[in-house]
């Protein structure tokens, strides 16, 4: 493919698209206008058969204008000058700046994805195979293997963001995703564990047999630990967390809390804390989109600002926070690159890309000796954050007990209790394994989802409220 801004520009030519920004948006402290083309594709396989394959493509436009603090956005499925000049009367409604148009955001000279999209890369036939056959091998695994759900699922985005300055910036993101469910049976006990892997690029690497087949022993195993599960203990005690996804615990308890928007409006828990110690030594956690490959990277964000690496906490300070661009003027700081928005239908806010926490230098095994009796969780599911306190719920989709130094029996219903600031200030042994997450994050803020990545060492947490419903 020569050009895969071609899709946007069907029935609009680029320079009537930079002629109606400037003419709508000119009047105001900032805005764009975002052009947004999209193909998407999702596969199921469940029950040892193909039950759903859903293909998708969708392109259109958001138009947004800030003036102060206020802002105006309207969207429509259509690319043309009519549908952006009947979306601009949202824009009237807003005051004329008063001060000087916002800067453009600087350029960058990096393009993090070629221009191929992973949809048509391989066959339709050839994903149904690849779904059977990870089916199939995960079944001949072990007897016990009693269900199998296959999921694979790509999307490519290419999109133009253009602003009344004159400033375009493009964009090309690729993503695929598998997904490995399987379900253990012994007796009449079932037992669930499973694997995902994804990333920015094509499907190569998932349909790579050491890739799946890793994935299949990865699911299995977690399905057949659990099948030997005993009720998780409740009360307070020591946890071990262990590297990469656990990094979840991360992002909804502490990340959410780092974004520009909250701490400006002072409802987090870190609202006018910068320079002040919020975590134990040798606690640092980074936000980074420009990691070539990952869940959360990005060449830019979804207001033409490069992506990069931003300090939140280094070695328990709070150094910064997560901005786009209007929180960033209005606190006056300096985007960071994380103004992100799910679609063209939606306004861009401050989101995280890819977030984690610094290894330490401690040994992983010997932080698990230092535990008499705790928790060593290995994964996490869903849970649930209150960003103003950062009290968070979380639950293990596997975790074990720890007796005397050593891990013990697995356990099942195990919860995490706690909230986000405590929880960095009881931080008393960082491994030094950080490891990202296997990229299948899935970020919710303010009724949009976005791609995301977690990471983090092996991390020892000097008490945790657990809750189970077996007596500790």
């Amino acid at each position: 493919m020569s050009d895969p801004r071609a899709f946007l520009y069907r029935t609009l030519d680029p320079e009537a698209a930079q002629a109606l920004a400037a003419k709508h948006l000119a009047r105001h402290d900032d805005g764009e206008l975002y052009l947004q083309y999209s193909l998407s594709e999702a596969f199921g396989f469940d029950d040892g058969r193909l039950k759903t394959a859903d293909y998708n493509n969708a392109s259109g436009f958001g138009l947004r204008g800030v003036t102060g603090e206020t802002t105006a956005f309207a969207h429509a499925n259509e690319i043309s000058a009519a549908a952006i000049d009947r979306a601009a009367a949202t824009l009237r409604l807003l005051d004329p700046a008063t001060t000087s148009p916002s800067a453009p955001p600087p350029r960058t000279n990096q393009a993090m994805y070629g221009a191929d999209d992973p949809l048509s890369a391989i066959p339709f036939a050839d994903k149904v195979r690849l779904c059977a056959e990870i089916d199939a091998a995960a079944r001949a695994r072990d007897p016990r293997v009693d269900q199998v759900s296959v999921s694979l699922a790509a999307s490519w985005s290419v999109i133009d963001i253009v602003r009344a300055d004159g400033f375009v910036a493009s964009d090309v993101r690729p993503l695929v995703r598998l997904n490995i469910s399987i379900v253990a049976k012994h007796g009449d006990r079932r037992e669930t564990g499973s694997f995902g892997i994804g990333g920015r690029y094509l499907y190569g690497q998932l349909f790579d047999p050491a890739t799946w087949n890793r994935g299949i022993d990865m699911a299995l195993a977690q399905a057949l630990v659990n099948l030997e599960s005993v009720p998780a203990p409740a009360g307070e005690m020591q946890v071990v967390c262990g590297p990469g996804w656990p990094g979840i615990l991360l992002h909804e308890a502490i990340g959410h809390g780092l974004e520009g928007d909250f701490n400006r409006k002072g409802t987090s828990a870190f609202s006018g804390r910068l320079g002040e110690r919020v975590a134990a030594p040798g606690v640092t956690v980074i936000d980074e989109g420009a990691i070539l490959g990952r869940r959360g990277s990005l060449t830019i964000d979804d207001e033409g600002t490069p992506t990069g690496r931003t300090m939140l906490i280094e070695d328990g300070i709070l150094k910064g926070y997560l901005q786009d661009r209007l929180n960033a003027r209005l606190m006056g700081m300096q985007p960071t690159g994380n103004g992100r928005r799910e679609s063209f239908a939606h306004a861009p806010m401050p989101r995280m890309t890819n977030t984690f926490m610094l290894g330490g230098a401690d040994d992983p095994e010997e932080l698990v000796t230092r535990v008499k009796d705790g928790i060593y969780a290995k994964s996490f599911g869903g849970g649930q954050v209150d960003i103003t306190n950062g009290k968070f719920v979380f639950s293990c989709t596997e975790a074990y007990r720890i007796r005397n130094g050593k891990i013990a029996e697995p356990v099942k219903g195990a919860t995490l209790i706690g909230d986000g600031p405590s929880v960095l200030t009881r931080v008393t042994g960082i491994g030094n394994d950080l490891a990202l997450d296997e990229g299948i994050g899935i970020c919710g803020k303010g009724g949009q989802s976005v791609p995301a990545g977690v990471g983090q060492p092996t991390l020892l947490i000097d008490g945790l409220t657990v809750g189970g419903t077996a007596t500790a």
